[in-house]
């Protein structure tokens, strides 16, 4: 018996989540007999329109999942539900935003890839709000109320039509992780101009051997690369996506791969991909020895904008110290070339017990201007602040006591790197050489 079926049969009495991905063109009125016990509610993969205007007797309703409907307006009803506080409506039509829609405890937002051309400024007024996900709109613009939303730590505005980024935005306190890429911005356009000596690898030299995973950007998979007049060499290929994802285009986290270069921290890029039967686009890469694992987890429905760490993860001083000079220097590098990653995150770091460590996901990966302007320092400076919540992680996880002096050279450069004045904070450039005197 499906799900559908147990839900009229009265069996699901005291579930605390439920998932229909069945087809529906109407909420089913028997998901209101879960009343009392239903926190999740994900109605996703449907043909949904509407829901219905007494939403709100869901009483303890914290979450729903509506992605992949036929919504035009992001409902009324959802403002009434005193414990929502995540709202994913992702793939719809989506072109109105009502205030009425945006429920007071509103902390994790999602309207990826639908067809919003304004927000209103009562989303200024959602003080716990910390992930803002808007991808692949029409956006131009953001309330100029966005400012009141001190605990905003996670923004996504990729492909959208912004010509400049919202001064609302890069004055944020707590803002750690932006994506911008796919804008009709100088600099997005400027980089993909600049001509780069990635070489060509053609389709036929590459040999297929196993799938080593998937992401929403894209499909990785280990090869054999056999070049003209050269030995086989094992490598990893990423086949890109052609879909919006939360992050942004596919096609521009490859561009920031290439244009971001070589450094030991990083993920070495050998080739584009040249030649695929279906026009498919890709990267060829170094393969990543098995012994690099991921340095933590993505961030749950409870933690929401935090990454998950095994509750056994421990670091020794030196291995800490090690991947936050690691991270720092592979930081530094991509500024270095107007690059801002986006996604400084554990779950997108790999990394061995002695400390060794590879920054890696470019699905974030923005350019901004080489230059000192405000503007470029902001961006900087955000990425400065996901670097003081990754060291404030490794400092929670030390297996051993530091000494008092070790103990304040760290808190000391967390909070500054996290202070709530933006221009204030270091650039990676201080970071490095505060990491690199004796600590």
């Amino acid at each position: 018996m499906d799900t559908l079926a147990k839900l009229r049969a009265g069996q699901l009495a005291g579930a605390k989540r439920l998932d229909l991905s069945c087809g529906l063109t109407e909420f089913p009125q028997e998901i209101f007999q879960l009343a009392d016990t239903l926190e999740i509610l994900n109605l996703s993969s449907n043909a949904l329109s509407s829901l219905p205007h007494d939403l709100h007797r869901l009483s303890h309703l914290r979450i729903l999942f509506c992605s992949d409907n036929a919504f035009t307006e992001l409902p009324a009803c959802l403002g009434q539900c005193a414990q929502l506080s995540m709202i994913g409506f992702k793939a719809n039509q989506i072109e109105s935003v009502p205030s009425a829609a945006l429920p007071p405890q509103l902390r994790w937002l999602i309207l990826t890839d639908n067809r919003i051309r304004h927000l209103p400024e009562a989303l200024g007024q959602r003080p716990l709000l910390q992930k803002l996900m808007l991808a692949g709109n029409h956006l131009h613009a953001l309330p100029e109320r966005l400012t009141e939303c001190k605990r905003l730590e996670l923004i996504r505005l990729a492909a959208n039509q912004f010509t400049e980024l919202p001064n609302s935005v890069l004055a944020l306190p707590s803002l750690c992780w932006l994506a911008y890429a796919g804008n009709p911005l100088r600099e997005d356009a400027s980089a993909l101009q600049e001509p780069d000596n990635t070489p060509n690898i053609d389709w036929s030299q590459l040999t297929f051997e196993q799938k080593l995973g998937e992401g929403a950007s894209g499909i990785i998979y280990q090869a054999q690369w056999c070049a003209p007049d050269k030995p086989a060499r094992s490598v990893a290929v990423k086949l890109y996506k052609g879909t919006i994802t939360s992050d942004g285009s596919p096609l521009n986290e490859m561009n920031a791969c290439i244009a971001a270069g070589q450094h030991p921290n990083l993920i070495n890029v050998l080739g584009r991909v040249a030649g695929h039967p279906e026009d498919t686009a890709g990267l060829v890469m170094e393969l990543i020895d098995p012994s690099f694992i991921n340095l933590g987890a993505l961030p749950s429905f409870d933690t929401c904008s935090r990454d998950v760490y095994a509750a056994h993860t421990r670091f020794t001083y030196d291995s800490a110290l090690r991947i936050a000079r690691g991270i720092a220097s592979a930081a530094k590098h991509l500024h270095a070339q107007g690059i801002c990653h986006g996604d400084l995150y554990a779950h997108n770091i790999l990394y061995r017990d002695d400390g060794d460590c590879l920054l890696g996901d470019f699905g974030a990966a923005c350019f901004y201007a080489r230059d000192n302007s405000p503007q470029s320092r902001a961006l900087q400076r955000i990425e400065v602040r996901a670097f003081g919540v990754l060291l404030g992680e490794l400092l929670e996880r030390l297996d051993s006591d530091l000494s008092d002096q070790q103990s304040a050279l760290w808190q000391d450069l967390v909070q500054i790197c996290t202070q709530p004045d933006v221009l204030a904070r270091p650039d990676f450039t201080a970071i490095n050489k505060a990491l690199a005197s004796p600590l």
